[in-house]
């Protein structure tokens, strides 16, 4: 089944279920996918790959988000942002821990063939590809440049 299909399932159960806060996230994606497929240049039906690049986007942007409200004292306005948060990693691929992510990009290091910190970009070019909605890019690039610096 297509996130979309899934998504427009979850929408109807949202929508019985009157749950209004998960509707309105739910929604929020769905307008996401379709805006990727209406695009200029764009197939009308958009690829696995292309709908995960989507679910990390929204999700980036609903953490700064909260963060920004949090600084600002407006728990009510994170609160929901955490929400939606929660709602689009429903969706996502099983992130990886810190731990399967060093041990990845050790392997990675390996493969390349990087020495030292001059070597990150060459990492960083391989890993993001293979790690792509696996894990958070600037976890990526902290861990990358601890491994390249020790």
């Amino acid at each position: 089944m297509s996130l979309k299909a899934q998504i427009d399932n979850d929408i109807k159960k949202a929508m019985l279920a009157k749950n209004k806060e998960e509707l309105e996230a739910l929604r929020s994606i769905k307008a996401m996918i379709l805006l990727a497929e209406t695009e200029k240049g764009s197939v009308a039906e958009i690829s696995s790959e292309t709908e995960n690049k989507l679910l990390m986007k929204a999700s980036k942007q609903r953490k700064e988000s909260a963060d920004i409200f949090q600084q600002q004292n407006r728990a009510d306005l994170a609160q929901k942002e955490l929400f939606q948060l929660d709602v689009i990693s429903r969706y996502l691929p099983k992130q990886l821990s810190a731990d399967e992510l060093t041990d990845e990009l050790k392997k990675i290091i390996a493969e390349v063939g990087a020495a030292g910190p001059q070597d990150v970009g060459k990492v960083m070019g391989v890993a993001t590809k293979k790690l792509a909605g696996k894990a958070d890019g600037k976890m990526i690039s902290d861990i990358v440049k601890k491994l390249l610096t020790s």
